[in-house]
């Protein structure tokens, strides 16, 4: 690997809540690799509040400790403009956690002067090619508010992460089916990432061959609702696992999820990378440009291929009536917050 390492120049990728649980499992995997690719360099910049230094130094004692040959520098610091400075990609995974007795409005008041910040500094000193993605909740709204405050950097630059409930959901179909993930294809996210999120398998398919013994052989896909073949499952304990599940790991761990978020971060961004696999899509949260009558310019997760490190929604799938008032109330959700955190901008 080492001769390999010295073809390509380092990219600069930066984690911010990089003392955080999720960015404790997610460095890890950027920096050996898994993202970027088994022959890029990494320079990895940590980025934390002032009082975390110190748990973030640890973290960077112990990366040190792996040598990892893609590995070239590990920067930690609390100076936002340090931690953006040149930088090609970003994870954005530091937010304010939502604390008991906290009104949703808080939640978003706190987000918006880090994300305003975060924007603005992307802004000044990243590179205008740089890729974001929003982990820290609320996600898309944070999105929107980093987007609004980087004029300079293009609107399909950013991004918002629903990965980690489209991997739900694929979780959910596999384990129902007894088959391997990797044979599920095309499951769609759409919406918010929260409980007003739509998992949706009207045009998920799965491979035939994986289904041996359950569908007729052959070859092909074979729609997913065709081999689930049970309607009630699909409403009743599919679409509320997904839509509940990170309440369900919080009430289970005492903690919210981090290696299930940093493996979605880790694959959204390498997806976005290299591209999405032939004839397959998966789900992202980007600046809506109007397709299925979702207002242009709101953070709202659609189905997605990608290709040349740009995405495309995919077009042309039916709405039916029930996915319809799904889109629409999620949609409804994602204005009233983009509204109050533009009302807090201004205050």
């Amino acid at each position: 690997m080492a001769d390999c390492c010295k073809c390509k120049e380092p990219i600069r990728v930066c984690v911010t809540g990089a003392a955080g649980q999720i960015a404790y499992s997610l460095v890890g995997l950027i920096a050996s690799g898994q993202v970027f690719g088994a022959d890029q360099p990494i320079i990895l910049n940590l980025l934390d509040i002032e009082p975390m230094m110190g748990v973030l130094n640890g973290v960077v004692m112990e990366l040190d400790d792996t040598a990892i040959p893609l590995l070239r520098q590990v920067i930690a610091t609390h100076d936002v403009n340090v931690a953006f400075k040149d930088l090609d990609y970003a994870f954005l995974v530091g937010a304010m956690p939502r604390k008991e007795g906290m009104e949703r409005k808080d939640l978003l008041a706190a987000n918006v002067k880090i994300f305003k910040a975060q924007g603005q500094a992307l802004d000044t000193v990243a590179k205008k090619t740089v890729k974001v993605l929003v982990v820290g909740n609320p996600a898309n709204t944070n999105a929107f508010i980093c987007r609004y405050f980087a004029p300079s950097i293009p609107e399909e630059n950013f991004s918002a992460l629903t990965r980690l409930d489209h991997n739900r959901a694929v979780a959910q179909v596999a384990k129902k089916l007894s088959i391997c993930p990797s044979s599920i294809h095309n499951v769609a996210i759409w919406g918010n990432h929260s409980n007003t999120q739509v998992p949706d398998l009207r045009q998920a398919k799965i491979c035939r061959k994986a289904l041996e013994g359950k569908v007729p052989a052959g070859d092909g896909l074979v729609p997913a609702l065709e081999a689930i073949n049970d309607a009630n499952w699909v409403k009743t304990v599919f679409t509320p696992v997904v839509k509940s599940r990170g309440a369900a790991v919080l009430a289970a761990r005492k903690l919210s999820s981090a290696m299930s978020a940093a493996k979605a971060s880790a694959d959204h961004m390498h997806d976005w990378h290299f591209g999405t696999k032939p004839n397959d899509s998966v789900s992202m949260a980007i600046v809506s440009d109007g397709s299925y009558n979702i207002p242009k310019g709101l953070l709202y997760s659609f189905p997605v291929t990608i290709a040349n490190g740009k995405w495309s929604i995919v077009q042309g799938l039916p709405v039916d009536d029930e996915l319809r008032a799904a889109l629409d109330a999620s949609t409804k959700e994602l204005i009233e917050e983009r509204d109050q955190a533009i009302e807090v901008c201004k205050s």
